[in-house]
């Protein structure tokens, strides 16, 4: 069959039971009600796997337009359903996901590793730290984490493990192996965390945030970089050492690992045209992206995010760095634009017919009378928002299902609006770390079968706490210097 029976039927199910047995709330009209049973119906399919998340978005799209929850008229009905794929974060996590493939295509993401590796390469902790800058440098411009994670680093990961003669058919991933790899994921979520362009979700919490403050609160580019620089840099320099701390590799010195850099670097060659038009192209982007032309020069060279992105895939088209089948076959681009719309569509219409400050009013009232105040309120809040994700198989999903709610309740409780903002994004790039099916890169990496299920488990749990202290223990630092709350 082309999708999975069992969980389609339960998907189904679950959306039936909403809609017709549940009794509606006082205070929900039967629209919204109705919304939420499409919603949830989706989130199960999506959790349970049913079709491809693109496909499953396709349908959520129909059914929508179908029941007319959001509009009495057909034609109303259907302009609804597609409303959020004029949204320009759409398009910019989309279009950069296309420019990405750039920096596969060209060799210039395996060069930036191997240089690394060429530099640092002596010791297993500084391979270790050459992946996590090699992820670092090339995050702002990947939005797809398991592309960046699994599809440019692990590969070359599993070279430098393989030339150690580390492999789990030789029963030796201890040797260096299973460190690398736990490296290689535990990195992911850090760099996902720091930019906007680093993983789809992010922009879709701007979109939330944005929408529940009124457009008091836009998180541009520039504002999340500065705000997550100094929290993801102090994780990405602790992280290393705790895994060194927890599961030492049993081989200490590489010095082969340069001279294995080296001689790829070699093969490589000089660095072609290409390569230097794609550096060139990201550091283009980044100077718009960070707004510098019009900080320096005048306000009016200020450059929309989205239209940056569009700048950089025109830059490198008329350059033929890459051709318009490139960016067909870029099929992970054209299916984000596509969840992405019907899930944004979705959570704003949850809000528009009044569920989301439904549920929000409702929590609030139980939190408040516990007397925990708004700190009490919000440490709660983010401990269920990033733990839960136990239970989640996608953090898009775990995002569009519960961000705009959590939020909601933090700000009924008197939490600042930009702070909260600011730990509840922490928090959804920080709960990738804790099972082997969090995010897409983790299942890339696990069945590479350097890494037990048990030990994947406790270093994520590990890793969630001392990600969490550090990056919200350095974030009320550094946000307070910066003014946001």
């Amino acid at each position: 069959m082309p999708f999975k029976p069992i969980p389609a039927v339960i998907a189904i199910v679950v959306g039936l039971i909403i809609w017709f047995l549940i009794p509606i709330p006082e205070g929900v009209s039967p629209d919204a009600w109705h919304m939420l049973a499409l919603f949830i119906a989706t989130i199960v399919a999506i959790i349970g796997k049913v079709l491809p998340i693109g496909a499953i978005a396709i349908i959520a799209v129909t059914a929508v337009a179908l029941t007319g929850v959001t509009n009495d008229t057909p034609s109303g009905a259907i302009s609804d359903a597609l409303s959020s794929f004029s949204s320009p974060l759409i398009w910019l996590i989309g279009i950069a996901v296309m420019i990405s493939r750039g920096l596969i295509k060209t060799g210039l993401g395996r060069r930036i590793a191997y240089y690394f590796i060429s530099i640092f390469g002596k010791k297993t902790v500084g391979v270790a730290y050459s992946l996590t800058a090699a992820e670092l440098m090339i995050a702002p411009i990947t939005p797809s984490n398991t592309a960046r994670g699994g599809g440019i680093i692990h590969p070359i990961m599993l070279s430098i493990a393989q030339s150690f003669h580390s492999t789990p058919e030789e029963g030796s991933q201890k040797k260096i192996g299973r460190y690398l790899a736990m490296v290689n994921y535990h990195a992911n979520p850090i760099t996902s965390g720091m930019f906007i362009t680093a993983t789809a979700p992010n922009p879709l919490v701007v979109d939330l945030v944005n929408k529940a403050t009124g457009s008091q609160i836009h998180l541009s580019w520039t504002t999340w970089a500065v705000a997550m620089f100094i929290p993801g840099m102090l994780c990405l320099i602790l992280m290393p050492l705790v895994i060194y701390l927890i599961y030492p590799p049993e081989v200490k010195a590489t010095p082969d690992a340069k001279a294995f850099a080296k001689d790829n670097l070699k093969k490589m060659g000089h660095v072609t045209r290409q390569e230097k038009i794609m550096l060139g192209v990201f550091a283009l982007m980044l100077l718009l992206w960070a707004n510098i032309p019009a900080l320096l020069i005048s306000e009016s060279l200020s450059v929309d995010a989205t239209t940056t992105a569009f700048i950089g895939l025109t830059a490198l088209l008329l350059t033929g760095v890459l051709t318009w089948e490139d960016v067909l076959k870029e099929k992970s681009a054209w299916d984000t634009i596509v969840w992405f719309g019907a899930l944004i569509m979705m959570a704003s219409y949850l809000n528009k017919l009044g569920l989301v400050s439904w549920f929000s009013d409702n929590i609030e009232h139980m939190i408040a009378a516990t007397g925990v105040g708004w700190v009490g309120a919000v440490a709660i809040l983010t401990l269920v928002y990033l733990y839960i994700h136990y239970f989640f198989a996608s953090t898009t999903a775990h995002i569009t299902a519960l961000f705009a709610a959590f939020y909601a309740v933090g700000l009924a409780l008197g939490a600042p609006p930009m702070l909260y903002a600011l730990i509840l994004a922490a928090a959804g790039n920080i709960m990738m770390t804790l099972t082997h099916y969090a995010t897409g890169t983790a299942p890339v990496i696990f069945n590479s079968g350097y890494v037990t299920l048990g030990e994947w488990w406790i270093m994520g749990a590990i890793m969630s706490v001392v990600n969490l202290v550090v990056w919200i223990g350095a974030g009320l630092i550094w946000w307070k210097l910066l003014g946001y709350y």
